[in-house]
């Protein structure tokens, strides 16, 4: 059966039609300027991020930076203040252009692909179309080495290569590295050279301020002729500041040189702890220079969502008079989506429902439906109506016979807790009727 996508929101009194992409957006992410920009549900730990950066230099100008202006001739002392302050601004731009855009998200389906081949045999003269179950994986070849990609069962499609579902922000993304909570946005195709160029940017900045601390520190010292240390004592922002950014310098510098290494051998996060290329070959390394072009140089491909565009009204379902139809590769048993960290399909063992009362036709006692609720017997009993099944009355007043059920209402009765039971002995039943009439 189809794997129901879940509806869309809308606002009261408004048609699907009349919505946008980014209004009816199933992802968990967060939407600004009426689509424009687009953030992680964690955006507010960009404030956090932005603080860490705008505190330390506005403390730099303040304390250090105008005190040297003086200290050097022809207007020079002026550029110690006026470079942080414009490599500040270069940074919280690049923090905006990682966080606030789209990583790369690919399009959820609306539908399941087509299946493309049967599961299990169909019996012959049943009339029954026989179930279609999705591969859980397919074979793709990448530079002549053939890689495996995943079926998502929440987006519905089979991942490209190099593509991951994030579990926080609830989407499949091309190329995805990680997801960064400084940043409150997923790294992907779309965002990974302005966020290494953001840590990149940050780790100078972090050099910049550390380097002039110590250059007032010295110039107090040699004016008083003092030591070191007294020198120090007397300037305790700077030494705030040089401790601060030393600490900063360790994790902003340390996470450069790591993605680096990554660019230099075209990996990214998600694969270098996942897969560990060194056991084996790389299907995307193209060489140190053309791995740095690739990143660097290419053209940024234009985001695959339209999140200002108008929602299509989607037809509805057509419905299906056989038994048969499509089956997620997760369908019929509890499958643990490891990225997702939830149950994404039903249990249909524990939820009472076997594989017979799917590829047979069963039936439901008149006493069982009395104990259903009452939208499930109004539903059993139209189909009832509307199948042309109307029981007879037998001669001790009780209704024989049987009403032929589809696997819909199966399922439906399943799920209030009900054990289905097969009535074997419905032509046996009839016959005792007809001895008595």
């Amino acid at each position: 059966m189809y794997v129901v996508p879940p509806p869309q929101r809308s606002d009261p009194g408004t048609g699907s039609g009349d919505l946008r992409v980014y209004q009816a957006w199933k992802g968990s992410n967060k939407f600004f300027l009426n689509g424009r920009f687009i953030f992680g549900p964690d955006a507010r730990s960009m404030f956090l991020t932005i603080f860490l950066i705008v505190a330390p230099v506005a403390v730099f100008c303040v304390f250090v930076a105008r005190k040297l202006i003086d200290d050097f001739a022809d207007h020079l002392g002026i550029t110690i203040m006026v470079v942080p302050v414009v490599f500040t601004i270069y940074v919280l731009v690049l923090l905006l252009l990682t966080s606030g855009r789209d990583p790369g998200i690919i399009p959820r389906n609306a539908h399941p692909p087509e299946p493309e081949a049967f599961e299990g045999s169909a019996d012959a003269g049943t009339g029954q179309t026989p179930q279609l179950r999705l591969p859980r994986f397919k074979e793709v070849e990448v530079n002549g080495h053939y890689l495996k990609v995943k079926y998502c069962d929440t987006c519905m499609l089979y991942r490209p290569p190099r593509c991951s579902h994030c579990s926080i922000c609830n989407n499949c993304v091309e190329r995805f590295d990680h997801h960064c909570p400084w940043v409150g946005q997923c790294i992907g195709l779309r965002n990974y050279r302005f966020f290494f160029m953001f840590v990149f940017s940050t780790t100078l900045l972090c050099i910049y301020v550390f380097a002039f601390c110590w250059v007032y520190i010295r110039r107090i010292k040699d004016s008083e002729e003092t030591t070191i240390w007294k020198a120090m004592i007397k300037t305790p922002a700077s030494m705030v500041l040089i401790i601060y950014t030393f600490v900063t310098m360790w994790f902003v510098g340390g996470l450069s040189a790591f993605h680096l290494y990554l660019i230099s051998t075209n990996q990214t996060t998600y694969e270098n702890f996942r897969y560990r290329y060194d056991r084996r070959a790389n299907p995307y390394n193209k060489g140190l220079f053309d791995n740095f072009k690739e990143i660097f140089c290419n053209t940024i491909p234009q985001s695959k969502n339209k999140f200002r565009a108008m929602v299509p009204v989607e037809p509805a379902l057509p419905a299906r008079s056989g038994v048969g139809g499509f089956m997620s590769p997760s369908m019929g048993k509890a499958v643990e989506d490891i990225e997702m960290g939830r149950k994404t399909v039903w249990d249909m063992g524990s939820a009472g429902i076997d594989d017979s009362q799917f590829n047979n036709r069963s039936t439901i006692k008149d006493g069982e439906l009395g104990e259903l609720s009452p939208e499930i017997r109004t539903t059993v009993d139209d189909v009832g109506d509307h199948a042309g099944l109307h029981p007879r009355r037998s001669s001790w007043g009780r209704k024989s016979g049987s009403w032929e059920m589809s696997p819909e209402v199966l399922a439906l009765a399943a799920r209030v807790g009900e054990s289905n039971r097969a009535v074997g002995g419905s032509s046996s039943g009839l016959t005792t009727a007809n001895s008595h009439s």
